[in-house]
């Protein structure tokens, strides 16, 4: 391996890092809306559409995920590299199926305005920002490619 794959291989690493933590603040963001939207009392009238246990494992495989990668660049060891992409695959899947399940909120409901003076309920992840929720995905799809690409790079070695 030539010292200009070794470079590009730290470089992608660490942009991957770098791309995890903007994502992972971005699905806080998220996080802290749905938790300050979803009410027990008003389920009845209007339940979420994600299951607590779903977005509970989604953040906190996707934080794990970075200690994990975090592990992985002060170690060096390849076999925390291959855990690493299998804990952000699922991950991804979990988030795929949120996607899927705010898709439909997002269209079946109309836009109810702010809390404070709606007289509607709605389910709390049709709060959800539009730009926000795009720039999460396009921010984990971006990690996900790094860090495979960075796996497969490292295992080549």
């Amino acid at each position: 391996m030539s010292f200009q794959d070794v470079r590009d291989e730290i470089q992608m690493s660490v942009a991957a890092l770098f791309t995890w933590i903007v994502t992972i603040l971005i699905g806080l963001l998220l996080l802290v809306i749905w938790l300050l939207e979803y009410d027990r009392e008003f389920q009845s009238a209007a339940a979420t559409r994600l299951p607590v246990p779903v977005i509970s494992a989604h953040a906190l495989l996707g934080m794990g995920g970075l200690v994990l990668w975090i592990d992985y660049l002060l170690v060096g060891e390849e076999q925390l590299a291959w855990i690493t992409l299998a804990d952000l695959g699922t991950v991804a899947a979990l988030g795929l199926i949120m996607a899927a399940r705010w898709v439909h909120v997002y269209r079946t409901f109309a836009d109810p305005g702010p809390s404070l003076n709606r007289t509607i309920t709605v389910p709390p992840e049709r709060n959800f920002p539009l730009p926000v929720v795009i720039t999460h995905g396009i921010m984990a799809i971006t990690t996900l490619a790094l860090v495979l690409f960075t796996v497969l790079g490292a295992g080549g070695s």
